[in-house]
Order: C-alpha cells, then sequence, then structure tokens
C-alpha cells in the first residue's frame, strides 16, 4: 500500500489532474492513491458517467453505441473540470477527442500512464468489463489501441511510465512527475 500521508515537499495543483491512458494503465488506482496522498479529492470519471447513465459502461456501449457513451463522457469530463482541484480518472479513448483535450488543456493539467503492452494485456486480463476487448484477441486489440492513441496521448503535459513495480513507487515517480512540472509553470 502507498505512503497516502502528505509529504512536506508534495507540490498541491492548482488545477484538476486528469489521468489520461490505455485501460490497464492504473489510472484509477494510481489515482486514487495520489489523491490520498495530496489531500485531494478523486473522482473516477467511468463511475460518474455510469451514475449519468443509469447503467454501467458496458450496456451503454450496447445499447446506445459508442458514439453515445463518447457524448455522455464529454459532458461529464467538462463538468469534472469546471469543479474543484482533483484527481480525475478518465476512460482510454477521453483524450482521443479532440474537445476533451481542449478543455482538459485549458482548465486541468493531463498526466499519461503510458504502460507496456503485455503490462495492459496482464492487467486487462485481470479484470472484465471492458467493452473494446469483448470478441477479440485482447492484446491485438491493445496493440492496436495504443498505435491509434499513444501518438495522441503524447499532447499530455506529464507522462509516467506504468511499470510493473508495486503500486506506491509509481504513485512516488508521479508525484514527483507533478511536482517538478508545478515547479516549471509557476518557476520555483
Amino acid at each position: 500500500m502507498a505512503d497516502n500521508h502528505p509529504q512536506k515537499n508534495d507540490k498541491h495543483p492548482y488545477k484538476p489532474i486528469v489521468m489520461i491512458g490505455l485501460m490497464g494503465a492504473g489510472k484509477s488506482r494510481i489515482g486514487r492513491e495520489l489523491a490520498a496522498k495530496l489531500a485531494l479529492p478523486f473522482v473516477d470519471a467511468d463511475e460518474e458517467i455510469v451514475k449519468a447513465a443509469g447503467c454501467s459502461v458496458s450496456d451503454i456501449f450496447e445499447l446506445y453505441g459508442e458514439d453515445a457513451f463518447r457524448d455522455v463522457e464529454s459532458r461529464v469530463i467538462s463538468r469534472l473540470l469546471n469543479g474543484k482541484v482533483q484527481i480525475i480518472a478518465t476512460g482510454g479513448g477521453a483524450f482521443i477527442n479532440a474537445d476533451i483535450r481542449k478543455i482538459v488543456a485549458e482548465k486541468g493539467i493531463s498526466l499519461w500512464l503510458r504502460a507496456e503492452l503485455d503490462i495492459l494485456a496482464e492487467r486487462t486480463s485481470r479484470r472484465g468489463g471492458r467493452p473494446l476487448l469483448k470478441g477479440g484477441d485482447a492484446k491485438a486489440i491493445l496493440k492496436g489501441l495504443m498505435d491509434e492513441r499513444y501518438p495522441v496521448y503524447a499532447e499530455a503535459d506529464i507522462i509516467v511510465e506504468s511499470k510493473d513495480v508495486p503500486i506506491n513507487e509509481t504513485v512516488k515517480e508521479t508525484a514527483a512527475a507533478l511536482s517538478a512540472y508545478l515547479d516549471k509553470q509557476t518557476g520555483t
């Protein structure tokens, strides 16, 4: 378990931190731990989408299609970015939407948790409910998503490698990368 106590040298962001990356990168898990470490609220955009839609992400995809899901996702993320300073975990496809990228650039700090294919495949195999992985070779689908999305994710303000290490190490590295980014932005 990560050390969730705020550290003396932990810098507090001045706007929401938006966690981006493919499914299995650790956005929700690392985001929760980072929020605890920085004494900030955490919100999972997918959980907010489920509340807004009244059904699961898988059900939204199945009943209404990906376009309807992306529309709800865009509205939810926009609302979250107009709120308080917090850590927001987004779905893997959110940052691909140009409108979402624009509002994140204006009102948030984007943080990409980048992971290698084998790590993503292993992590996603442990949990179901991933609509984009249904009915196919999960590793091949993930590779295709990496090819499509990684160039867009590279526009993030901060990039942290999500490796096969204990979570507290990744949280520590993420907090350090955020601190360095904030120092650079504020000139300290």
